[in-house]
């Protein structure tokens, strides 16, 4: 029969509104997402106003295309909801559209990704089942007219569009949906899409979806709000302060005009300059070399029977057993980058892939040049996923060698990758040829043989599997646990090497997990650890030491860190020249170092809380913090993560470099014209003439 207006406009709203809201209840419910959180009303606006704008479309389209678009959008609901679930468990991040630089990538683990989906994450089919009954059967009740009076539908839709839009509005702006302990507001994350985590969670997979792709047709800046601490402390000056001289930097911002130079430049030079202590120059004039070892987590520090080597390390280092190397979009190359320059990356971009051509002055390679090293960076794998050659370059590494130039036998299958063992052997020869004069090295690292996949068999996987028969353990687990021997083998060839030499004592290494191999799903895991993985971000933690066979003692420290912190602790150690003010870290044997570990999405974790940002949660192993506590280390942390991104954003610590060598350049320039025509100052304005020239 022939319905009246009203009924076709609810009928044509409701068939788009109920299955995309079943998709975004299953998806907070399998997120662990509170159900009765406030945001879920933002979200059931959210919807109703997409319902309401294809409903209004509607009106101009025959039955079976307004069918045909509703299972086409609410399919891609569904499909959009389960991805985000599965990248959510696989890379602990939710996607977002500004890291399709990783496509090439998930391309060849594609089948590793799928598998890791657990049954559930299916679910959200459920609201395109809705979807289909409800058009094979509502439809059939509630006919269309055969003419619509466009005027009156207009009326109705818009009018219900802007009371919802206002209402949508409202949400995002007033208190009573704001968490009184989160940094960042609804409106700034909604207009940035900046946390993929917080913004699922606070406008649900759809209305993120949306956000996302207006953020990457056309980015909206937001003013940032940035906390410091100290600008108007006096400092006290002590034996082990550390002076910087910041008379140039001053110069600078006195002439800058760039506003986010400006907001950078106050941000840093605000910043505690953290004294010396008993750790500074403990290794000054030592070589260094950093390892960054691929998919390594505690399996490789809890079975010492199988890994002697990375034991002895430890043993005879010192290891901070509470160290995270949080996931991202892009986990292997932006913890790298984190931990050659002390900045947080930018957490759903490939940051240094993206920033490629970026400078640091201030970074790990950078630092060591200036103190008369040579520097060179490796890697036993192809420029297929990241462009290291371009990237350490920039940074300043004096020479990268790749998997070609090292001439190591490797395979372009996602499956057989190289052998540290073999890569070390190399690395130790080009150690030999440029050190030949005696001079000091520093060298970055970075392994690959422990690299998923882990559930299929490969050259590096077999190696060693049967070193486990007998455990009872996963069969990924095993594989990984093969590949892991690999890299201990490397590093007892290192060792050896260096000792054969006779410059083991004078060699620190620095040691850290890029990401915990997740590839082998957390309950297998579990079966390898000591501790739960799937709680509190344990699946993070991954092992960190320094050792020196000279210097270090089989220390374990407790605090909690993370990679961020690995610069500012070695440039300590070597007593370099660095300003502690432009690293997002701090070194760990400071007084000033706060113990904590900070996620991408801003969640943060230490002895005695941990703080959900995508939840807006905290719990608590010892005290309470207060509320204004809370809020506290959000917005430090949240300035942090902004800072961050702006400084790699708009290249800034390639523009501070310029900036204060051409005031050295002036200051240069005035110094020699007055000595070329000193005699004739002297002359002009007397002996007591200061030197400053006009």
């Amino acid at each position: 029969m022939k319905s009246s207006i009203k009924w076709q406009y609810l009928r044509d709203f409701f068939s788009i509104f109920i299955p995309i809201l079943v998709i975004e209840v299953i998806f907070r419910l399998i997120a662990n997402n509170d159900i009765f959180d406030l945001s879920l009303i933002r979200i059931i606006i959210g919807i109703s106003v997409i319902a309401s704008l294809l409903t209004f479309i509607y009106q101009m389209l025959p039955n079976w295309t307004r069918k045909l678009i509703t299972t086409l959008v609410v399919l891609f609901d569904a499909i959009y909801a389960i991805a985000q679930l599965g990248f959510y468990n696989f890379l602990g991040v939710y996607i977002s559209l500004q890291n399709t630089s990783q496509l090439g990538a998930v391309t060849d683990y594609i089948k590793d990704f799928i598998a890791s989906f657990k049954w559930y994450y299916f679910l959200p089919f459920i609201g395109l089942f809705i979807s289909i009954m409800y058009s094979i059967f509502v439809y059939k009740k509630i006919e269309s007219h055969d003419k619509v009076n466009l005027f009156k539908h207009c009326l109705i839709s818009c009018s219900l569009t802007v009371l919802l839009v206002v209402s949508y509005y409202l949400t995002l702006t007033m208190n009573v949906f704001e968490s009184e302990i989160t940094s960042m507001s609804n409106l700034n994350l909604f207009l940035t899409a900046s946390n993929s985590s917080y913004g699922v969670s606070k406008f649900g997979t759809t209305m993120f979806w949306l956000t996302d792709v207006r953020e990457l047709v056309k980015p909206i800046k937001v003013e940032n709000q940035y906390l410091v601490d100290n600008i108007d402390e006096e400092e006290t000056v002590s034996d082990n302060s550390r002076i910087i001289d910041d008379s140039r930097w001053n110069e600078v911002i006195d002439n800058t005009d760039n506003s986010d130079y400006q907001t950078l430049n106050n941000y840093f030079i605000n910043q505690d300059i953290t004294d010396m202590n008993d750790y500074t120059g403990l290794f000054e004039g030592k070589n260094v070399i950093f390892i960054l070892m691929e998919s390594v987590d505690d399996i490789f520090v809890e079975y010492p029977q199988y890994y002697p080597n990375f034991a002895k390390i430890i043993n005879g280092g010192w290891y901070f057993d509470n160290n995270y190397s949080p996931r991202n979009s892009c986990a292997t190359l932006n913890n790298e980058f984190s931990g050659m320059t002390s900045l947080y990356s930018i957490s759903n971009i490939c940051t240094a892939k993206t920033y490629s051509d970026n400078t640091y002055y201030e970074d790990v390679f950078n630092l060591f040049n200036d103190t008369g090293y040579k520097t060179f960076s490796a890697h036993d794998y192809t420029e297929h996923y990241y462009p290291r050659n371009l990237i350490h370059t920039n940074m300043g590494s004096g020479h990268y060698y790749g998997v070609e130039e090292l001439g190591i036998t490797y395979s372009d299958e996602y499956r057989d990758w190289a052998n540290d063992d073999e890569f070390f052997s190399k690395v130790l020869d080009i150690i030999s040829n440029d050190t030949s004069d005696g001079s000091n090295y520093m060298s970055w690292l970075t392994t690959v043989s422990s690299h998923q996949p882990y559930n299929v068999d490969s050259v590096q996987g077999n190696a060693y599997y049967s070193m486990t028969d007998g455990t009872g353990l996963p069969e990924d687990v095993r594989h990984y646990m093969s590949k892991l021997k690999i890299l201990d083998n490397a590093l007892g060839i290192l060792l050896n090497g260096l000792e054969e030499k006779g410059t083991l004592d004078d060699t620190v290494l620095v040691l850290y997990g890029d990401h915990y191999p997740y590839g082998i799903s957390t309950n297998n895991l579990n079966e390898a650890l000591s501790y739960d993985t799937s709680l509190d971000m344990n699946a993070e933690r991954v092992p960190f030491v320094i050792y020196n066979s000279e210097v270090t003692t089989g220390v374990k420290y407790h605090q909690y860190t993370t990679y961020v912190n690995i610069l500012p602790t070695v440039a300590n150690l070597f007593n370099l020249n660095y300003d502690p003010r432009v690293y997002m870290g701090t070194d760990l044997f400071s007084d000033d170092y706060n113990s904590m570990s900070v996620f991408a999405d801003g969640s943060w974790k230490n002895e005695y809380a941990y703080y959900n940002a995508s939840t807006g949660e905290v719990k608590y192993y010892k005290e309470h913090y207060s509320s204004s506590d809370i809020q506290r280390i959000n917005s430090i942390i949240q300035a942090k993560l902004e800072m961050s991104s702006l400084a790699i954003e708009t290249n800034y610590f390639n523009y501070l470099e310029n900036s204060l060598n051409n005031f050295d350049k002036e200051i240069s320039d005035s110094e020699l014209c007055y000595t070329k025509y000193k005699d004739y100052y002297i002359e002009e304005y007397g002996d007591d003439y200061d030197g400053e020239v006009e």
